[in-house]
């Protein structure tokens, strides 16, 4: 591990390159497979793109793995027992608020149709800021989920 040499006691500041992977639990894998793989169009792994430690659970339908293009994974782990933390899903979640994709500003109100053709709950938006625009939706765990793009 690399230490800071100020205090000894952290990770060097740009140490930690980027986020390798993401694990949500999800309640319904098929439904979850469809939203991040149908409806905001990541690459599903299959085959050997799929981490060894995790084939025989996926070859047994426990987990799904999805990749965005600048290489961050996304594990689905099935836990059909799963409660939500409150059946409200407008209630903030206690450890995490959201998750958001960056898109190209000249496809993002594309992708505003295409959730909105697909009838996926939005949480609010789109809405319009100096860094950019956005549209909060849940996806089928009730999870929010950001599509948002820089300013043009």
């Amino acid at each position: 591990m690399m230490l800071n040499s100020e205090n000894q006691k952290g990770i060097a500041p740009g140490s930690l390159r980027r986020v390798h992977h993401i694990a949500f639990n999800v309640k319904d894998l098929t439904a979850s497979r469809y939203f991040y793989g149908e409806i905001l169009g990541l690459h599903e792994l299959q085959g050997e793109e799929i981490p060894t430690t995790l084939r025989q659970l996926v070859a047994a339908g426990k987990v799904a793995n999805f990749v965005t293009s600048d290489g961050t994974v996304i594990d689905l782990f099935y836990e059909p027992d799963l409660m939500p933390p409150d059946p409200d899903p407008t209630r903030g979640f206690t450890r995490a608020n959201h998750l958001a994709f960056d898109i190209a500003p000249e496809l993002f109100d594309e992708a505003v149709e295409v959730l909105t053709r697909h009838k996926i709950p939005l949480d609010h938006g789109p809405v319009s800021r100096p860094t950019g625009r956005g549209i909060y939706v849940y996806d089928p765990d009730g999870f929010i989920v950001e599509i948002r793009c820089d300013a043009v």
